[in-house]
């Protein structure tokens, strides 16, 4: 239980004056480049109308082209069609419409779309369909996280039921032996990080060639963290014949180069039309003091409406340091970073979608492509490294066309 002293209302003083700024002016994300050090992370942090964007309300299904078509329309089994219905799934988001047809196809595809657009069940319900229908496929996704990686393979789990299709989780922090007996049984799905992936190919416990269709999901968070060069690896080991999805929110030059050596005559889907969620309510908090900074915290997390946030900061010590006291002031928190096993972090993140915990305190980690029903704010306590780190950390929120609140710290 927590004792309420005083209430957070956008665009209010409270406080010792500080204040939380309504919208301003528009922001043109092009200016900032991706750096994880020097001026051009400070010249980003400069800028706070990049963080201010009023929520733009979203338009009911029947108000949109979408009602054209539905799960039912598909080409796909009676089995998969029966699990989508059960996991509630009926309209098609853009992104399944446009990419789950060539897929089936066989085509190879490269799709741009923001996050929480529904991408997972673009690839994940074509691939399952062509591997029921054809036991002799087997489909590898690639993924930057272990976060993510656990989230797909749940998913894959619930479009499967009852279709004998059988997958292993390929990722760090759990023990590979394990991996390497459940490679052995000759799963379906392979879906793994990077690292672990790379592990295996060395110790000569999993074959690339032994796969027909391969996914790279998340590309541009791949590059950014330092994976480029293990992908490009993976590439090199590839089957000439094969269906190659890629899926990434943005293409670099970087990227362009991987491109060309994945796809071959690729369908190209893209349904990115803004870089951040437009039901997401974007606003800053104005640092009073560094001292005084936890106290404003602990206000906003009190405040009215606030029922489940996401917490970011930059370091793992940070973190853990926020979490110690946050806790010692009565909130229900858990925490994940890189230092956190893989099991602990998953504990912490079952807790928060549970609603056992209300705030979640993380680092980077938790910012690509996972699926948390209602967080109703993103609260970034530490500033962003770049534009990138902040679009996917908001996108946490305002999910599933509901209304989310992303709030920044600047000083």
């Amino acid at each position: 239980m927590f004792i309420k002293t005083r209430s957070f209302k956008p665009g209010k003083k409270y406080g010792n004056g500080s204040f939380v700024r309504q919208n301003r002016q528009g922001y043109n994300p092009n200016r900032f480049r991706r750096s994880r050090y020097g001026s051009q992370r400070s010249e980003f942090g400069r800028d706070i109308s990049v963080f201010v964007k009023k929520a733009v309300p979203v338009l009911d299904s029947s108000d949109t082209v979408m009602e054209e078509k539905t799960f039912s329309d598909f080409e796909i089994s009676n089995p998969l069609k029966t699990n989508i219905t059960t996991k509630g799934y009926t309209q098609p988001t853009p992104i399944q419409q446009q990419a789950i047809e060539p897929i089936l196809e066989g085509r190879d595809l490269i799709g741009l779309a923001n996050t929480g657009t529904g991408k997972t069940a673009a690839f994940l319900i074509p691939i399952i369909d062509q591997i029921f229908k054809d036991r002799q496929k087997k489909a590898l996704i690639i993924v930057p996280t272990r976060e993510l990686a656990v989230q797909i393979n749940e998913e894959l789990r619930d479009f499967s039921e009852g279709m004998r299709i059988y997958s292993a989780l390929i990722i760090g922090g759990t023990n590979t032996q394990r991996q390497i007996y459940n490679l052995r049984r000759n799963p379906h799905f392979v879906i793994g990080t990077p690292g672990r992936l790379k592990d295996l190919i060395e110790q000569r416990a999993l074959r690339l060639d032994d796969f027909s269709i391969f996914v790279l999901d998340e590309v541009d968070m791949m590059v950014d963290i330092g994976f480029i060069d293990d992908v490009k690896y993976f590439i090199s080991l590839l089957p000439s014949k094969r269906q190659s999805l890629f899926f990434s929110a943005t293409i670099s030059h970087k990227i362009e180069g991987i491109l060309r050596n994945f796809v071959n005559d690729p369908v190209t889907v893209s349904v990115k039309v803004a870089d951040t969620a437009q039901n997401v309510e974007q606003d800053i908090i104005k640092v009073i003091s560094r001292e005084k900074k936890i106290d404003q915290l602990h206000d906003v997390l009190i405040g009215d409406g606030v029922y489940k946030a996401l917490v970011f900061g930059r370091t793992k010590h940070s973190v853990d340091n926020l979490h110690k006291e946050l806790i010692f002031r009565g909130f229900k928190t858990g925490a994940i970073h890189g230092n956190k096993s893989q099991g602990a972090r998953r504990r912490v993140l079952d807790s928060f979608k549970r609603n056992e915990i209300q705030v979640l305190l993380a680092t980077d980690v938790a910012s690509r492509g996972l699926d948390i029903p209602n967080v109703t704010h993103v609260i970034n306590y530490e500033m962003p490294d770049s534009y990138d780190d902040y679009i996917h950390r908001i996108g946490r929120t305002g999910r599933a066309d509901k209304k989310g609140i992303a709030l920044t710290f600047v000083d």
